[in-house]
């Protein structure tokens, strides 16, 4: 039969002290408490095997050290948004970045921003990282909830107690276009599901190093089955550039795998390009020519502003990043 747990009360009855008491003593809050009770109590609990609830002593501190992140579960994704490999590898970074800090790491995935508010008050989080919401969500949040948040890759105008930690998109774009031109190409399409925030800055990067003329928009179908049925009908339109830069790896990689399935050689017929150098790039073939975010640095500086904005010091509510090119095997010169 399984031994009954040991609870508090029990320990305070065998004492004869309120449960308060032994609470406080369980808890680390031992100011107002006489040091031989301490004792008692201590030695009371380590001989009937008292286990204490870790999440209860949490959430009895003023500082529960647990950090929320919380990732919006985009359609694009189909349920598997903890396998992008931008997501897995700042997830990866954060929680080792956490654990040298101190922190506990809880991680949720929803596409509801009141689901967030319920997840950091139930936990009592000192802080959030949050990955792929609106400007919308994050003003309703601030308005619900006063602990600091990072977001990655935010647009919404400065907010106090928000900082935006990004990547200089458009210089990312801009640094593929430019090995593009000098590797000869002068016709490249630039493909993404939509034309807006971070993708549009990339896109227009690339167009800026290109040049006037030499680059082409196409907006990709967000579902997988229709995104294969929409480069089937515009085949032929694809085959009239030397070069196709994805703005994600996760794009890419899929369009190589389309192009070798149809027979179309990459890189000898059509060179590619992703973003984000995802671990992505190292398993397809060829190696996929991209932009490289360092996701160490990234998780490293949201720890730290996470901490200044609770201490009131971060000074500046927008943060951006560096990003450099990683040639590979995918990009041919002409």
């Amino acid at each position: 039969m399984e031994k009954e747990r040991v609870r508090i009360a029990d320990i305070a009855e065998e004492l004869a002290l309120s449960t308060a008491t032994v609470s406080n003593v369980i808890h680390g809050k031992t100011k107002k408490v006489s040091c031989e009770t301490v004792k008692r109590v201590q030695e009371l609990i380590e001989k009937r095997g008292y286990i204490p609830s870790m999440a209860g002593i949490l959430l009895a501190q003023n500082n529960s050290r647990i950090i929320g992140v919380v990732v919006k579960d985009h359609e694009k994704y189909a349920d598997h948004v903890l396998e992008d490999g931008f997501v897995g590898a700042s997830l990866n970074a954060l929680s080792g970045e956490m654990d040298k800090a101190g922190y506990f790491m809880m991680v949720k995935v929803t596409s509801k921003w009141d689901e967030i508010v319920r997840f950091a008050s139930m936990w009592n989080m000192e802080g959030l990282v949050l990955m792929g919401f609106c400007d919308q969500d994050y003003k309703r949040l601030r308005e619900s909830m006063h602990i600091p948040f990072v977001v990655y890759d935010g647009y919404f105008q400065p907010t106090e107690g928000i900082c935006n930690l990004t990547i200089d998109h458009y210089d990312g774009g801009y640094q593929v276009g430019k090995y593009l031109k000098d590797m000869g190409h002068k016709r490249v399409l630039c493909i993404s599901d939509n034309f807006s925030c971070m993708d549009l800055e990339r896109m227009k990067g690339c167009a800026a190093a290109m040049g006037e003329g030499a680059v082409d928009f196409m907006q990709i179908p967000v579902e997988k089955r229709e995104r294969m049925i929409f480069y089937g009908e515009k085949e032929r339109e694809i085959k009239g550039h030397t070069a196709v830069f994805a703005v994600s790896d996760f794009y890419a990689v899929e369009f190589i795998h389309y192009l070798q399935e149809r027979g179309i050689r990459v890189p000898e017929e059509i060179s590619v390009a992703g973003f984000d150098d995802s671990t992505l790039c190292h398993y397809c073939f060829p190696s996929l020519t991209t932009v490289r975010q360092d996701p160490q640095e990234r998780a490293q500086r949201a720890i730290t502003i996470l901490k200044n904005l609770k201490e009131g010091k971060q000074e500046s509510m927008t943060v951006k990043l560096p990003v450099f090119l990683v040639k590979r095997k995918s990009v041919k010169k002409r």
